[in-house]
């Protein structure tokens, strides 16, 4: 998968646009208090600049080194700072409890690796932390048939349903737990007409 996310974000735009996605521009700008956030599978880093923007001090991953350079680029047009690494989720050096927020925003991970990876970010929360999902629900594909520009991953063993992830991050009190028909208008790959699932919750 490294060399088919390092030839999509070697493309000169970028991929998913530069606008942060919608749900996590609207949860991410209401809360008051504004720490350290860890963006997991963070690609060309809208998400991680919006968040940077609004006064989150930003740490970034992804296996991509074309993703790292795209974000950094696009850090320095808006004038922020993010640290940014490129890693794979069994590499990461994180401290358990270090971030108040941790955001996974399309990042879709093998079915047999999917809890074990949730799982481990989850450590790098802090008690009360907030964590944010955004994804495309296991409904998708039949967007995908309707319109292949909608995007998503091709494998539904990658899709997600609210019952996993719940079941992943075990622990948590959740306030946002949605599944949606939305219009998505995130670059060239996510357009169109798309079955997402939304989550927000606290660590307990």
């Amino acid at each position: 998968m490294k060399e088919f996310w390092d030839k999509r974000y070697s493309e000169a735009t970028y991929a998913y646009g530069i606008e942060p996605n919608a749900f996590f521009s609207d949860v991410i700008r209401d809360i008051k208090s504004k720490g350290n956030i860890l963006m997991a599978a963070e690609g060309e880093g809208r998400n991680a600049v919006y968040a940077a923007k609004q006064g989150w001090q930003v740490t970034a991953f992804d296996q991509s080194q074309q993703a790292k350079q795209k974000a950094l680029q696009l850090a320095e047009r808006f004038s922020v700072s993010i640290d940014y690494t490129v890693s794979d989720i069994e590499e990461l050096r994180y401290a358990e409890e270090q971030f108040d927020a941790l955001a996974l925003i399309y990042a879709h991970f093998p079915e047999e690796r999917r809890r074990a990876y949730h799982r481990q970010l989850a450590t790098y929360l802090k008690k009360g932390g907030v964590l944010l999902v955004e994804a495309f629900e296991k409904k998708h594909t039949v967007k995908q048939k309707e319109n292949p520009n909608v995007g998503g991953p091709g494998n539904v063993a990658m899709l997600y349903s609210i019952v996993e992830l719940m079941q992943d991050f075990e622990g948590f009190d959740f306030y946002i737990l949605e599944e949606k028909e939305v219009e998505l208008t995130e670059g060239l790959y996510h357009r169109g007409n798309a079955y997402v699932l939304r989550i927000a919750g606290r660590k307990q």
